[in-house]
């Protein structure tokens, strides 16, 4: 499992379900939108660090980011 492809997942799909854009996360967590479009492509390696601010900007738990989704196993 490619932890990478499996973050970006969870994020867009949390982003999207919460109604925001890429823009308006980068106004509440301060990374860029260039940033979270590699982030959901799988692209990015994110940190702790950014995963807990990124969760934070969200309104989740970090450990939603990161939450393997029984269907896919």
């Amino acid at each position: 499992m490619d932890m990478r492809k499996l973050v970006g997942r969870n994020f867009a799909r949390l982003r999207r379900a919460k109604g925001l854009t890429q823009e308006e996360i980068e106004v509440r967590s301060g990374f860029s939108q260039q940033y979270l479009s590699g982030l959901e492509r799988g692209k990015r390696n994110p940190t702790i660090v950014t995963l807990y601010e990124l969760a934070q900007a969200l309104g989740v738990s970090h450990i939603e980011l990161v939450k393997v989704d029984e269907a896919e196993t």
